[in-house]
């Protein structure tokens, strides 16, 4: 947190009803703050006293903020109410529904848009008036324009609104991930089979006195494959994984799609198992439930020593049997590369296919240039975006059409491996 200067107090100050008015703002931005909280923030500035900003932003934090992931809305609403009043104005202009010639100066950060939505909600917005009839006016062809859905599919996590993520996590609640079954070695009975069942068809022919009057036919039998999430919860991943996890959620609790399982494990400073809270009906309780287990959320990131453990405690519990992978993360990792490069390896072999979503992607011209990424990167089937909801829809098509464990653009990994040959 950065040095703050002293604050100056004025003789005719409304403390009280300022903080209620910040408390207000912070629930409209999706923090569960109640009446108690905002009368124990009051009692606790008046006894901490309010002699530097610093003081003033820590107890307001201690009062208001209960989980991890909130740090960050907290930080922005604050910034926005406390500390710079042309901040507010270039945040009420990314609201503004006008059409600029030019991108923004800079685009909003992480909770920026969900923090000035609260803050303006009522706020009159300075529109320009309706043109006179008798003026001359220009008219667009906006025909050819996406809709609102297609363009909140393609809108990155970190930039949505409060509303414009509840309705992403409605689209995700819908979506389906479709796997095709696996072909065993097992055969089953089958009129339409392909092969002829011998030992059925001489002890059918037993009861007809040793005469063969029908052939047998047995096929092939199928099972579904079970599907694991490894998620990384880290500080540069928080929005993503909690996105990821609403799909993956869904995923876990639809019946029909083929998997035969869904396990699922979150790992920053250490790994988590979170398979049992995924099977709650109730994606808010579930997702509350994982986040109580899972203390390192919004951490640090030790993705080499998270996938040894997994390695060495799960692997062969659930990859047995043609296990499909999910690896969501940034692969921003600072431990040893080497390590990480054999742990991604043994993770590798030990499944039918290793899908790595890395929210990095989605940046044009991204190259491997990180060690945890250059280390992770030749060990895995596919090579994917996760950053919103049209990426994950997409992951659904790459899981259907394909069974040689080959990425469905293809172009995407080949790339990134000559730029790591430097070819």
């Amino acid at each position: 947190m950065a040095t703050y200067a002293p604050l100056t107090i004025p003789d005719d100050g409304k403390l009280a009803q300022n903080i209620a008015h910040f408390a207000r703002a912070l629930r409209k931005a999706g923090l569960p703050i109640g009446p108690g909280r905002v009368l124990d923030a009051v009692r606790a500035v008046e006894v901490a006293g309010f002699s530097g900003r610093a003081d003033f932003y820590w107890t307001l934090h201690a009062c208001f903020v209960s989980r991890p992931e909130e740090r960050v809305v907290f930080e922005q609403v604050f910034r926005l109410f406390w500390r710079d009043p042309k901040y507010l104005d270039h945040m009420m202009s990314l609201l503004l529904p006008a059409i600029q010639g030019l991108q923004e100066d800079r685009a909003a950060q992480a909770a920026e848009k969900r923090a000035a939505q609260a803050l303006l909600d009522g706020v009159e917005r300075d529109l320009p008036a309706p043109a006179d009839p008798g003026e001359d006016r220009i008219d667009i062809d906006a025909s050819a324009t996406m809709s609102q859905e297609e363009r909140l599919k393609s809108l990155d996590f970190e930039q949505m609104s409060v509303e414009e993520m509840a309705q992403a996590k409605a689209m995700l609640a819908r979506l389906s991930l479709p796997v095709k079954p696996l072909i065993t070695r097992r055969s089953r009975t089958s009129a339409t089979g392909a092969q002829v069942d011998l030992r059925r068809t001489l002890r059918a022919s037993l009861r007809q006195g040793g005469e063969i009057t029908q052939l047998a036919m047995r096929a092939p039998r199928l099972r579904w494959p079970n599907l694991v999430v490894l998620c990384d919860i880290s500080g540069s991943m928080s929005q993503y994984s909690r996105m990821a996890l609403h799909f993956i959620h869904a995923v876990a609790n639809r019946q029909g799609q083929g998997w035969a399982q869904v396990h699922g494990f979150t790992f920053g400073t250490r790994l988590t198992n979170i398979t049992r809270h995924l099977k709650t009906r109730d994606v808010d309780a579930a997702l509350r439930a994982a986040g109580a287990e899972a203390q390192d959320w919004s951490g640090g990131t030790r993705i080499g020593a998270c996938l040894a453990e997994f390695n060495r405690d799960w692997s062969r519990r659930v990859l047995g049997q043609g296990a499909v992978v999910l690896l969501i993360t940034d692969g921003l990792d600072r431990d040893d590369s080497g390590a990480l490069a054999k742990a991604m390896e043994r993770l590798h072999l030990s499944c039918r296919r290793l899908i790595w979503l890395n929210p990095l992607l989605r940046w044009d011209g991204f190259a491997p240039k990180a060690q945890g990424i250059r280390a992770m990167l030749p060990h895995c089937d596919a090579f994917r975006a996760g950053h919103s909801v049209a990426s994950l829809e997409a992951l659904g098509a790459v899981l259907s059409g394909h069974e040689d464990g080959s990425d469905r653009d293809g172009g995407e990994k080949a790339r990134l491996m000559r730029l790591l040959s430097g070819t």
